[in-house]
């Protein structure tokens, strides 16, 4: 699991029954839109996410559809071990000293 994987995810998991639109994503994500549409796509593909377009009229609503994306049941199982195997993996981050060393 990469890194943009991984922050993917664990946006979708924050509520893992919400429909969440790209520009949420990237806003929670920080990643550029270059690489998380294509990793959505992916995502799906591997049928860890589902997507839908808004069904709405463009021009009443003075925006375009937005398209919007949510866990699949099995993705959020899915995704729910891979990231507790990721932090397994990484284990506890280490603070670094502040003690002065010996001369």
């Amino acid at each position: 699991m990469t890194t943009a994987v991984a922050k993917v995810v664990a946006a979708l998991l924050a509520d893992p029954t919400a429909d969440r639109y790209g520009l949420e994503l990237l806003r929670a994500t920080g990643l550029p839109s270059g690489t998380l549409y294509p990793l959505l796509e992916r995502l799906q593909r591997a049928g860890w996410v589902e997507a839908h377009w808004e069904q709405l009229d463009p021009v009443a609503a003075g925006r375009p559809a937005r398209r919007y994306y949510r866990l699949t049941a099995d993705g959020a199982a899915t995704a729910r071990s891979e990231l507790a195997a990721l932090y397994q993996q990484l284990g506890p981050v280490q603070q670094p000293s502040t003690r002065p060393r010996p001369a």
